[in-house]
């Protein structure tokens, strides 16, 4: 079955000004919740999904170099979920289109 949605890119001055603010971010535990394992800062990507469409966005976040697990900081969570509504209202004007996406 082939079911079909829109990849985008949230690039936008918000996720730059964001960015830009992030730098100060502190660390939120000295080690991961998870396992106890190092914690390093580093960008990611991360895939996010709302109805038929699909965003990715470059973000920094720390990141525990034995488990895997990302933390992001509070507002990287809520620009995440405003990103995800746009999506499910197919408010995507703001964002850069990359191609499409399909599932087989």
């Amino acid at each position: 079955m082939g079911c079909f949605d829109y990849g985008l890119s949230a690039t936008s001055r918000f996720m730059d000004q964001l960015e830009k603010k992030e730098k100060v971010m502190m660390k939120p535990f000295e080690n991961c919740p998870v396992c106890k394992g190092e914690l390093v800062r580093k960008e990611v990507e991360k895939l996010l999904r709302g109805g038929v469409n699909t965003a990715t966005v470059k973000v920094k976040a720390y990141v525990c170099l034995h488990c895997g697990e990302r933390l992001y900081s509070q507002d990287i969570v809520r620009r995440f979920e405003e990103i995800r509504t746009k999506l499910e209202r197919r408010d995507t004007a703001a964002f850069q289109v990359l191609g499409k996406s399909f599932q087989a």
